[in-house]
């Protein structure tokens, strides 16, 4: 019998990035000589959509790109990954979302973006998708989008029954904002999952420990979410949920570059749960993947496949992602 291949629907931002590798991220005046440069796509949308490919999974994104040279190079970029670009809207006066990014020999990195086309996804590309959205097993939604477009794919997502991830990052429309002000439907989500910093500006708490990260979560599950996911780098993640927390470790890796991580968990956590209902072993496969895109450098081609993350949570004794 042919296993059902698992629907994943993404939402979220394209960009595309062009990453140095440095001794030292510039500071003002000064210039530095790079020893590498990747160019490449970027941004939550793709990177989410092409892992939870790499792990098997039928993908579609939707996203908006401009009428320029890098939309095209985006679409079959994706398109090379087998992730179905027909929602993959083109907004012709804009030019495509771009990131430069310097990387450090620490792996650390510091970016300039801009946002171009991803400003002009509008709620009618979201209503284009509508049957998409409904027939999907995952909506996965990253928040750098206009709030509008954002609040319109968890609508959707609700109406039809259709599971959400969502990462509550801060809209376009709030990026030069203090403080985070998130309207209702953000906490409809079956599973959030923001960074530490992220989760700490929605609920206006401190980000500084481990036991922070589950009153944090506990806020989160009680403005409604079924439960949060609060990653926090080299401290691992904390799972939330109104059954209680659980801290889950990250995995050692030799760190090359955090480009890419927090999207390659996203991507993978996707991919779990669309096969099997338990956020605690898919937050392990997520985290496995999460490790893995920071051992090599760049974004794109930093994502590890289904194959590789088995390794390693085999390595590491954890149980393996389930058949379909």
């Amino acid at each position: 019998m042919v296993e059902r291949i698992p629907r994943i629907v993404v939402v979220g931002s394209t960009y595309i990035d062009m990453a140095f590798k440095c001794a030292t991220i510039p500071s003002a005046g000064q210039m530095v000589s790079g020893s590498a440069l990747s160019y490449s796509l970027a941004g939550p949308g793709p990177l989410e959509a092409v892992q939870a490919a790499l792990c098997g999974c039928g993908v579609h994104l939707i996203s908006k790109v401009g009428g320029d040279v890098f939309g095209a190079m985006a679409k079959k970029s994706l398109a090379d990954y087998k992730v179905n670009v027909d929602y993959v809207c083109t907004a012709e006066a804009k030019n495509t979302g771009v990131v430069v990014t310097h990387v450090n020999a620490a792996g650390e990195n510091g970016c300039c973006h801009y946002s171009g086309a991803n400003c002009a996804l509008l709620p009618a590309d979201i209503e284009m998708a509508e049957e998409l959205i409904a027939e999907a097993d995952i909506c996965l939604i990253h928040g750098c989008l206009p709030q509008e477009a954002i609040v319109k794919a968890l609508r959707c997502s609700e109406l039809h029954g259709t599971k959400v991830i969502f990462n509550p990052s801060r809209p376009t429309e709030q990026e030069s904002r203090h403080g985070l002000d998130l309207p209702i439907e953000y906490f409809t989500a079956d599973i959030l999952i923001p960074n530490l910093f992220e989760a700490a500006d929605i609920t206006d708490q401190s980000a500084a420990t481990i036991r922070t990260a589950k009153m944090i979560g506990s806020e989160l599950v009680a403005r409604g979410a079924r439960c949060a996911v609060i990653t926090m780098g080299a401290r691992g993640a904390m799972v939330v949920d109104r059954g209680g927390a659980d801290h889950v470790p990250a995995f050692e890796v030799d760190l090359v570059d955090h480009t890419g991580s927090g999207d390659a968990f996203a991507g993978a956590l996707a991919a779990y749960c669309a096969v099997k209902d338990d956020v605690r072993e898919g937050v392990k496969f997520a985290s496995a993947a999460g490790a893995l895109a920071c051992a090599k450098f760049g974004g794109l081609e930093s994502l590890p496949s289904k194959a590789e993350i088995i390794q390693l949570l085999q390595r590491e004794d954890i149980d393996l992602l389930p058949r379909n």
